[in-house]
Parts: C-alpha cells; sequence; structure tokens
C-alpha cells in the first residue's frame, strides 16, 4: 500500500516536471521574430546602397 502510494507521488511528480518544462510554441515565435529582424535590415541595407549607387549610376555618360 505505501509502496504504490510512494510510486503514485513519483509518477505525478514526474508529469508535474515535465509540463512546467515544456517549451513548445515558444520557438514558432522567435523565428518569426528573428525573420522580420533579417526583413528590415535587408530592406535599410537595400535603402542605403540603392542611393549611392543610384548616384554613381547618374553620374556614368555614354559617348555618342
Amino acid at each position: 500500500m505505501v509502496l504504490r502510494f510512494v510510486t503514485s507521488v513519483k509518477t505525478h511528480l514526474g508529469l508535474f516536471r515535465l509540463r512546467v518544462e515544456e517549451d513548445f510554441g515558444a520557438t514558432a515565435v522567435e523565428y518569426a521574430i528573428m525573420l522580420a529582424f533579417i526583413a528590415a535590415i535587408i530592406v535599410a541595407a537595400v535603402a542605403l546602397l540603392g542611393q549611392s549607387t543610384d548616384s554613381g549610376f547618374r553620374k556614368v555618360t555614354f559617348p555618342p
């Protein structure tokens, strides 16, 4: 009887520990935030580099 009770308590504590330590779902949110951050960096880089390369192309003249 006591052994059954101790086993039951250990089983329930183990299941409780698994529920507390679960970390599902947070990874999708983290990947979405990382993707948005990378996209923002790409947009900023293209905007900055686009302006400087545009002025360089405007200075080029072709011979007639």
